[in-house]
């Protein structure tokens, strides 16, 4: 039997590969880094050797969410643009709502609480950020 086709079926030893598989993708990515100041914020990204056909432009690990909030990600790109477009649905309607951008912390429950479906829930895998 083929343990890493579903998040729910454990091995013998008691993993679950789907997990395993997407904590990897997340150490083969590049590092972000983030330092907080008394009146900044500072994101860094590592940058990486690209493809000789790919355009160094459209690599970014750094994006904006909402006006107020900028997010840096390590891991997969695809998976990371995912979580990205939901998030900045769910600032656009925390705004449309309470008529005021949303606090970081709002945001990182959301962001985290949205892994974690992923990663309980059947049918989807794991996000690999």
């Amino acid at each position: 039997m083929s343990y890493d086709r579903a998040i729910t079926v454990f091995s013998p030893d008691g993993h679950l590969f789907q997990v395993e598989y997407a904590m990897e993708a997340v150490r083969r990515g590049s590092t972000a880094i983030g330092i907080r100041g008394k009146d900044c914020v500072v994101l860094a990204v590592e940058r990486r050797a690209l493809a000789k056909l790919q355009d160094p432009r459209t690599i970014r690990k750094i994006v904006p969410i909402d006006s107020t909030t900028t997010l840096a990600f390590a891991g997969l790109t695809a998976d990371a643009r995912v979580l990205i477009n939901k998030t900045r649905v769910e600032a656009q309607s925390y705004r449309l709502t309470c008529e005021d951008s949303p606090s970081v912390e709002y945001m990182a429950r959301f962001i985290a609480r949205t892994q974690q479906k992923y990663t309980q829930r059947g049918g989807v895998r794991p996000f690999g950020i």
